[in-house]
């Protein structure tokens, strides 16, 4: 069994709390079902968002979903880089699996599919 990396990120279309636990939600789900993976495996999750999403923590929004409570979670501001993508937030899911690096699979939603167009699927 290995340590893998999941990424994702998934815009909103404003610095609305709702919004952003929505989208945290929708994110984290997405990269669970198509990952086939469940809580207990999962060591950690760093959240980040731009630093125009500040209407609330995205971890909120899964230390609310059953069976979550136990997985350590840690939010961060993304790097302010000019002309970077606005109102996106991003996941970076670590998961005991014994699923080869090329049987991962990363999520990109909404406007951050524009991130990873290799990755993202219609």
């Amino acid at each position: 069994m290995s340590v893998r990396g999941i990424r994702g990120a998934i815009t909103v279309d404003a610095n609305e709390e709702k919004l952003i636990l929505d989208g945290t939600i929708e994110l984290l789900n997405e990269i669970v079902r198509v990952n086939e993976i469940v809580p207990e495996d999962i060591a950690s999750v760093l959240v980040t968002v731009t630093q125009d999403l500040d209407a609330t923590f995205p971890a909120r929004a899964i230390r609310q979903m059953a069976d979550w409570e136990l997985v350590p979670l840690m939010c961060s501001i993304e790097i302010p880089v000019k002309g970077s993508m606005e109102r996106c937030i991003r996941l970076m899911v670590l998961v005991n699996t014994d699923a080869s690096q090329a049987d991962i699979r990363h999520v990109y939603l909404a406007g951050a599919a524009a991130l990873r167009p290799d990755l993202s699927r219609k």
